[in-house]
């Protein structure tokens, strides 16, 4: 763990927001660098801030806390939820929450979190490679446009790309930029929905119109709003086959 543990508490609720940052004022070696009104300010912060741990509230207007999780660039920071709904847990976790804690939360209930910090540690490089657990993908994703960030349905997407060294969502009307990797992208999507044509694209598969075989066994898709991607090789019998799904 650093010397100083760097961290974000993200509520919609101001009150909520003020009483968690009492309870943390005297903990030594940990500093509340921010703090964040819903998921999409979240995002923002986290990434101006590059906090170690995000105290981070589940219901919250525009996207939950749930999605702003299963949004996270690796490394990620390490994660405490903080809600007053324990139906969330399971998903919590599957998303490799240090804890989960109910509101109100208690003195000692928080100093217990705060522990296991020391011991999730050491998953860190583990947890960095898992995939999330069926029932746990993202239906809405988090991406910037100009200087704000955005909640995209996933119904929106045609497809992400690599382009420049950054992960592009392309979506009916617009084009955003995402923090993930493709390969990061890849280990979270639902494949049912979703599958890498090529190395640099990953294309939602209820999108595509059209397959237009080509020589050398390569071929090319056609999405609903006429853009066209390229199929590698090995890739195409693969595509055939989830879309006869």
């Amino acid at each position: 763990m650093p010397a100083t543990i760097r961290a974000l508490v993200v509520d919609d609720e101001q009150p909520a927001r003020e009483r968690l940052c009492r309870l943390l004022e005297p903990v030594e070696h940990l500093e509340v660098v921010d703090e964040a009104e819903d998921g999409e300010l979240a995002i923002e912060k986290i990434v101006e801030h590059r906090p170690d741990l995000v105290f981070l509230d589940i219901q919250m207007p525009g996207c939950s806390g749930i999605e702003v999780a299963a949004s996270l660039a690796s490394p990620r920071p390490k994660i405490i939820f903080c809600t007053a709904y324990d139906e969330y847990a399971v998903q919590a976790f599957e998303l490799h929450a240090v804890d989960y804690l109910l509101k109100p939360i208690r003195r000692a209930r928080l100093e217990q979190a705060l522990a296991r910090m020391e011991s999730a540690a050491v998953e860190d490089a583990a947890i960095d490679k898992a995939g999330p657990a069926a029932g746990s993908y993202p239906s809405r994703f988090l991406a910037k446009r100009s200087a704000r960030f955005c909640v995209v349905p996933g119904s929106e997407v045609l497809y992400f790309a690599s382009d420049g060294g950054q992960t592009k969502l392309q979506a009916e009307d617009h084009h955003y930029w995402m923090q993930p990797t493709l390969s990061e992208l890849s280990q979270r999507l639902d494949p049912a929905k979703f599958f890498r044509s090529s190395r640099s694209t990953i294309v939602n598969l209820d999108a595509v119109r059209e397959v237009l075989p080509l020589t050398g066994g390569q071929a090319e898709i056609k999405l609903r709003d006429g853009t066209t991607l390229e199929v590698s090789r090995r890739r195409y019998r693969e595509l055939i086959d989830r879309l006869e799904l």
